[in-house]
């Protein structure tokens, strides 16, 4: 009975030997393949720059440490006779592990698709970039809220309905207490999905005025015309006016002008005329109406509206400056005078002066 009990013992020694030293020599092919591998990508990549290159590097890269030593340490466990507890542990901690490190993976191959996507359209279409950004964020959260059901679920003793159902009471308390955050993150889909502005677009907002620059999760940054960044939380720019000016494929002009009340009936009505002439002159102008809309307390007015054919501000206030500057010369030269506020007093005459004939003063 001790020599079986010795013998047990040398056997039970040689087998955890045989299992440790099987372990180490996976750990150590596992770490040659991934070396050779990165070797090889890095040969390519040097070669011939593609993005499957780089994306299988990251790959290599990302297989983590702890990943490789779970994977040797199961395989090394086939050589000795475990406990069904001890079994069923070791193989709920590869799982675990294995599952963990394939949401690395998977998290990685949506970033490398859509980046990719984003990559191809961002000069064409922001607007597009942006959604697609949106679309890798959900995605990749939909990954791993499927990877931590898939790893509750091979974990003994928890059952995952009653936890679903458990964090759905909780999910509801939390949200309340959230709202504001859980608005701007839904905000923050909502324009990405529908697009009313995109990185680059200049926008007014009531009274703040800017580009975009940035969409974020939480909040969207303006950089405004005097240089300062403005910070919106995305539900209250959503629930805002907005105005984006980016998109504007033409601009129009309002001119408003008074002349004298002693401008004779002719020249007003050859006003209308010389305007028109002059935005005729441009190109990119296209001439609407002008009228002599209306009497005012000192000057007969005009109305004018144009449009510039492109919505470039710069070249709209040159071509606001030209018909202002060749409007003025033309009145100067047809003798046109330009109203300002003026007041014209009129004096009745005294009871001594309407009892001289003729209106003559005394003489003395």
């Amino acid at each position: 009975m001790p020599q079986f009990d010795i013998n047990l013992n040398m056997e039970t020694l040689q087998t955890w030997a045989i299992a440790v030293l099987a372990a180490l020599l996976a750990y150590l092919v596992f770490r040659l393949i991934l070396l050779v591998l990165r070797r090889q990508l890095q040969a390519q990549a040097k070669r011939r720059k593609t993005e499957l290159n780089g994306f299988g590097l990251y790959l290599v890269r990302d297989t983590r440490t702890l990943f490789l030593l779970v994977v040797s340490l199961y395989i090394g466990s086939f050589w000795v006779n475990l406990s069904p507890e001890a079994a069923r542990f070791i193989r709920t901690v590869f799982v675990v592990t294995a599952l963990i490190q394939s949401g690395f993976w998977i998290s990685h191959l949506v970033s490398f698709v859509i980046e990719r996507r984003v990559n191809r359209v961002i000069e064409e279409d922001a607007g597009s970039a942006t959604t697609l950004n949106a679309v890798k964020i959900v995605a990749k959260g939909t990954v791993w809220a499927i990877i931590l059901l898939m790893v509750l679920d091979n974990i003994p003793g928890i059952e995952v309905t009653t936890l679903i159902a458990s964090l759905g009471i909780t999910g509801i308390a939390i949200g309340l207490a959230v709202q504001n955050i859980l608005g701007d993150l839904f905000a923050s889909l909502s324009i990405a999905l529908d697009k009313p502005f995109v990185i680059g677009d200049f926008i007014i907002v009531g009274e703040h005025m800017g580009t975009v620059e940035h969409i974020g999760l939480k909040s969207s940054r303006i950089r405004s015309l005097t240089g300062e960044q403005l910070i919106f939380g995305n539900a209250d720019l959503l629930s805002s006016r907005i105005r984006n000016m980016k998109r504007m494929q033409r601009r129009r002009g309002l001119m408003r002008f008074g002349v004298t009340y002693q401008t004779p009936p002719e020249k007003l009505e050859a006003i209308p005329g010389v305007v028109q002439e002059i935005i005729e002159r441009f190109a990119d102008l296209t001439f609407e109406r002008a009228h002599f809309k209306e009497y005012s307390a000192f000057a007969l007015n005009f109305e004018v509206v144009f449009w510039l054919e492109d919505r470039d501000f710069s070249l709209f206030m040159d071509r606001q400056q030209a018909i202002n500057l060749e409007l003025y010369r033309r009145f100067q030269q047809h003798g046109i005078e330009f109203a300002y506020p003026t007041q014209t007093v009129f004096l009745a005459p005294t009871q001594s002066a309407l009892e001289r004939p003729n209106g003559q003063p005394d003489v003395k």
